[in-house]
């Protein structure tokens, strides 16, 4: 009998050991990824495509679902999942690339984050096939990037979706390093307004990853297209695909400006930020992690991407946080450069 009950007491120890709280914890629960944008738009391409794929890579088989929450630029989502989502490891947010850029920077009263406390799973890509591009309807009154620079040329009347959102901070940027002359419109809830606007003639042009342009609007690069890209920005060379479109450290009018232009270039290794919130268990912190970039090396996954023609190059956990770094790290003058131009408002 001792004998018997030693050997129940041992298997019940060796099953307890293997048991796994991470699996025993995502089993039957699911994940929701909030986007910080309406549906249709980039960030919501890559999420759903995520949320495809992500539960297969996680202890538990979680299922995953996706909620959109525009608002402010994205400001609304990344501010709601470091201050408000559950901490468990069942929340996760994806929002603009340029978020962590005014967390790290300071000076916006409506920021509640700290982009360095986030639980980062990384960007399912780091831009490198991709920039940020200036598109511009043909009939638009400054007919070329020299026009729309010249001064006292014509404006470009370009859409954003509001104060601190990329669009709206890139153009911002532009203006002050290259001299672009714009108006901007801001107040859209998304890409999909955006660009329903830009074929209303309501707007002229907007900034948007080119990723973004391929998936969702592709009648934009054809031969017959009434758009046309005048700039790349986040790009230390120009596309294969546009060789005759400038990148903006080209044009950069002095050595000031190009430095100012690299380090807002930055986050945009961080294309499509993916985060937790703060206080996430460590071992779902770490499954989380790891089954993200499990994730973004399978077959199934990368034919996925393949078919909605978007870039696939990712980032992990511990490059974002060092990307982090080295905006922390940047020389104040610079910060406080970039500071100015995002509370100077249109």
């Amino acid at each position: 009998m001792k004998a018997f009950l030693f050997g129940l007491g041992a298997a019940c120890v060796a099953t307890m050991a293997m048991a796994d709280p991470v699996e025993d914890f995502y089993k039957g629960k699911q994940i929701q990824i909030i986007v910080g944008y309406d549906a249709g738009g980039g960030y919501d391409v890559y999420a759903r495509l995520i949320s495809r794929h992500f539960g297969k890579f996680m202890p538990g088989h979680p299922g995953v679902i996706v909620q959109n929450m525009p608002g402010a630029g994205s400001l609304r989502a990344a501010n709601h999942i470091y201050v408000a989502a559950p901490k468990d490891g069942t929340a996760l947010a994806t929002f603009a690339r340029n978020m962590p850029l005014m967390g790290v920077l300071g000076g916006n009263a409506n920021v509640q984050f700290d982009a360095r406390k986030y639980t980062w799973l990384g960007s399912p890509t780091s831009a490198q096939d991709d920039a940020y591009m200036l598109w511009v309807r043909k009939d638009a009154k400054a007919k070329s990037l020299d026009e729309a620079r010249r001064p006292g040329g014509p404006d470009i009347i370009l859409g954003g979706t509001s104060e601190g959102s990329t669009d709206t901070d890139v153009a911002m940027l532009m203006r002050k390093t290259i001299g672009l002359n714009f108006k901007i419109v801001s107040g859209y809830p998304g890409s999909n307004g955006l660009n329903v606007a830009i074929e209303r003639n309501e707007i002229e042009g907007r900034f948007i990853g080119q990723s973004a342009v391929a998936s969702t609007q592709p009648a934009w690069m054809k031969p017959d297209s009434n758009m046309r890209p005048l700039l790349q920005f986040a790009r230390a060379t120009r596309l294969a695909q546009f060789p005759d479109v400038p990148t903006a450290r080209e044009l950069a009018k002095d050595e000031v400006s190009r430095q100012l232009i690299e380090l807002a270039e930055i986050p945009y290794i961080l294309s499509r930020p993916v985060v937790g919130p703060p206080g996430v268990p460590a071992d779902r912190a770490k499954a989380l992690q790891k089954a993200f970039l499990d994730m973004t090396k399978d077959k199934e996954f990368l034919a996925d991407a393949e078919k909605l023609r978007i870039d696939i190059s990712p980032v992990g956990a511990d490059e974002a946080l060092d990307m982090l770094d080295r905006l922390a790290k940047a020389p104040e003058d610079l910060k406080d450069e970039i500071r100015k131009l995002q509370s100077s408002g249109n």
